[in-house]
């Protein structure tokens, strides 16, 4: 199975418990209008625009298809910045067993790995035999997912998956539609059997006053999946926006939140019994 790997981070502390290595991969079906790396969504077309942006020379065009030259790129960006398909030229197909090869080196310093992205249930085929070789030798294993993958239908793929780090972006269909372009309907039933299945690692949600109705989507969110919290507990992750990152036109038209404003949301999660609850 191979998938489009837009880079893998040895060690992480801030993509699952304990260190992990997390792998990104390239491609998103949501266009959300926070979207901190936008250069995840889309895939190279090859078009060249970032050739003669770079300055190290680390990319060239080689037919029609642009080359990239690892050794000398200094990660400034300037790709990435000039792209017009939100995209990188930085990217590579990968196999699972590839990507397997780079995670080994890793242990014994880490728990377990992290399929992000993008969104990385673009590729479930290819997340199966990844976490099957993971879970083989002793790694757990996290998904971090935006919910528009059916998983009732991926019995299998649940089955090496440890947990799912789920993003709740709005609760009401029209208002994440705004937010995202797509509905939430498939999301909000994922959160649910990912819940009655003691699969829901974590929930996530992104809060920019005024994007949408933060407090009711917080209630809505918590009454849906207090619940299942005896089945397993559920950790809670609120998120500030900042506007390192996004795209250049909503840089200056979303609202950063206060801590006040974050202290609230973590209270009303604290009165439905969430215990486990992250202000960042």
């Amino acid at each position: 199975m191979v998938a489009t790997v837009n880079k893998i981070i040895p060690f992480s502390t801030v993509d699952g418990p304990g260190n992990r290595t997390a792998i990104f991969l390239q491609g998103c079906n949501m266009n959300c209008l926070y979207c901190h790396n936008p250069e995840t969504r889309g895939k190279c077309m090859h078009c060249g625009a970032c050739v003669n942006s770079c300055p190290t020379g680390a990319l060239s065009l080689k037919g029609k298809r642009v080359s990239y030259d690892c050794r000398k790129c200094i990660h400034c960006d300037s790709c990435i910045n000039v792209c017009p398909y939100d995209s990188s030229p930085k990217t590579a197909e990968m196999t699972a067993e590839e990507v397997w090869q780079a995670v080994q080196k890793q242990i014994p310093f880490i728990r377990g790995i992290t399929v992000s992205g993008g969104e990385c249930t673009l590729y479930p085929e290819f997340m199966l035999e990844l976490f099957t070789l993971a879970q083989a030798n002793g790694l757990s294993t996290l998904i971090d997912s935006n919910g528009t993958l059916d998983f009732e239908l991926y019995p299998d793929l649940l089955d090496v998956t440890d947990g799912v780090m789920l993003d709740i972006k709005a609760f009401d269909p029209e208002e994440h539609k705004r937010v995202t372009g797509l509905s939430n309907e498939l999301v909000i039933k994922n959160a649910r059997y990912l819940a009655s299945k003691a699969k829901l690692y974590e929930l996530r949600t992104v809060v920019s006053p005024g994007l949408y109705n933060t407090e009711q989507t917080i209630i809505q969110t918590a009454d849906l999946l207090s619940p299942y919290l005896s089945i397993r507990p559920i950790r809670y992750k609120l998120i500030s926006y900042r506007p390192m990152g996004v795209r250049p036109q909503y840089k200056e038209t979303l609202q950063i939140p206060t801590h006040k404003q974050m202290e609230y949301y973590a209270g009303l999660l604290a009165a439905k019994g969430f215990k486990d609850i992250i202000i960042i």
